[in-house]
């Protein structure tokens, strides 16, 4: 017998890691979200908003399905057992997943944009790395990354945009409060 494990294992193994893997990433982005600054503070809507800002209500959606990927990809990866560059894989994953949770209380916490525009930038840098590593392990797992990338490349963009239409409230004090009054 040549073969480690059957085609039935390696599904349990995937379905294994995919029910935790799925539900760790929704729940870390959730709570980074919720514990680092409100989008409802009177400091965010204060803010000159781009015409690209889409309705709030999508944020919320569309986070929730990549962390649902995300989640799925990892596990992918994950039940890769003896796949050469799969821990590589993992670890760089885990650096990139802790710049994607300290957008929010950088942005929304501490009022820091041109911070969080560097952060988003590393984001879709580490981000790069990290499908061009899932890739070579799981060519899949790196596909479904993809949509990831395009919206972290969206919100760089939208990052961007609110720093150039307020520079004044980039590095605000988090307690001061601002209300802008248009004539």
């Amino acid at each position: 017998m040549n073969v480690l494990a059957s085609q039935g294992q390696l599904r349990a193994s995937f379905f294994r890691w995919a029910l935790f893997t799925v539900p760790t990433c929704v729940l870390l982005g959730f709570l980074a979200g919720q514990l680092g600054g409100s989008p409802n503070s009177l400091w965010f809507e204060g803010l000159v908003k781009p015409d690209i800002f889409p309705e709030p209500k999508w944020f919320g959606i569309v986070w929730t399905i990549l962390y649902v990927m995300i989640g799925i990809a990892v596990a992918l990866i994950c039940a890769a057992w003896g796949a050469r560059g799969r821990k590589a894989a993992l670890i760089v994953f885990a650096l990139h997943f802790l710049l994607n949770l300290s957008w929010s209380p950088i942005f929304f916490g501490a009022h820091q944009m041109t911070i969080a525009l560097y952060v988003l930038v590393a984001i879709v840098l580490s981000l790069l790395v990290v499908m061009g590593l899932f890739y070579r392990v799981r060519k899949l797992a790196a596909a479904l990354l993809i949509p990831y990338l395009a919206w972290v490349c969206f919100a760089t963009l939208l990052n961007y945009e609110f720093l150039r239409l307020n520079p004044d409230a980039d590095g605000q004090d988090p307690n001061r409060a601002v209300q802008r009054i248009e004539l």
